[in-house]
């Protein structure tokens, strides 16, 4: 199938003054503590919140037909709300590569420990790993970063059966994921991010990275260490605000679709959602 990637959106004007001047960061040092966002947190887990849901629901275009229909005590209950199983099918083949949730797409390769995600920041497969000696498992495999926006579902899933090896909530700062930022800080290794490293069935050792992002002061996930899943079993949720998953994959392990290398390349994203197949195990 064919894969148009497509350019980010551009930076609104409070993104532009946080980080494109020196006033504006400034500000952003406030704004992107972890104190700030708990506040904004615990607002969003009120019942005081619940008249944003609402506006928030025509501004973003949101389909509400597609989610289950539930009663939300806050914005979070909302904001992490569920969609119908229908809408995000599970590929039947167990050796697919599947998206393990919404998101814009970016597809790298890692050489020499070292990941691109763009021009101006490098980031070592062991710094967004927090320093885990597994790390050199990743040499020379794949990184994929999947973008999620306000809009989209944020609920995400195991791409394959498995066990999970080991947990780690590493604590940080809590910046945006647009480009802007990206092109000014090292966000992925600065943010608050949980990674779990796990044996899969089908692709090897794979380590999951949630990045938490401005506003997103929670990240659930519902297992840990020694406990088995399956392919499309949810694995967690963000809470309000953008957010991103990161996978690392091993050298050989999974065959995917060019297309998503070239889009990136082009520096485009592309779109994909939980359950997607984006390719194969090799050999199958």
């Amino acid at each position: 199938m064919s894969r148009a990637g497509i350019a980010p959106e551009p930076e609104g004007r409070a993104l532009r003054f946080l980080y494109g001047c020196p006033a504006g960061r400034a500000v952003l040092k406030l704004a992107a503590s972890r104190p700030v966002s708990q506040l904004a947190g615990r607002f969003m887990d009120s019942p005081l919140s619940r008249p944003l849901i609402g506006p928030f629901i025509r501004k973003s275009g949101i389909d509400m037909s597609d989610y289950l229909p539930l009663p939300y005590a806050c914005f979070n209950d909302f904001f992490c709300r569920p969609i119908r199983r229908a809408l995000r099918p599970v590929p039947s083949e167990e050796q697919v590569f599947m998206a393990p949730c919404d998101g814009l797409l970016s597809a790298y390769r890692i050489t020499d420990g070292l990941v691109l995600p763009i021009k101006q920041s490098r980031y070592t497969v062991e710094e967004l790993l927090g320093g885990d000696t597994g790390a050199e498992a990743f040499r020379d495999g794949i990184c994929l970063v999947f973008r999620l926006c306000v809009n989209h579902y944020h609920r995400y899933a195991y791409l394959d059966g498995g066990t999970v090896i080991r947990k780690r909530f590493l604590p940080g700062e809590l910046h945006t994921v647009r480009p802007i930022a990206l092109a000014a800080l090292p966000v992925f290794t600065r943010n608050c991010r949980e990674y779990t490293l796990m044996e899969t069935a089908h692709f090897g050792h794979v380590a999951q990275i949630e990045i938490g992002a401005m506003l997103v002061g929670k990240i659930r996930n519902h297992k840990g260490p020694g406990m088995s899943f399956r392919r499309g079993e949810e694995k967690g949720r963000f809470l309000y605000g953008g957010s991103t998953v990161v996978l690392l994959l091993e050298k050989g392990r999974a065959a995917l679709d060019g297309e998503l290398f070239e889009n990136t390349a082009l520096g485009l994203e592309t779109p994909v959602r939980l359950g997607e197949a984006l390719g194969r195990a090799p050999g199958s």
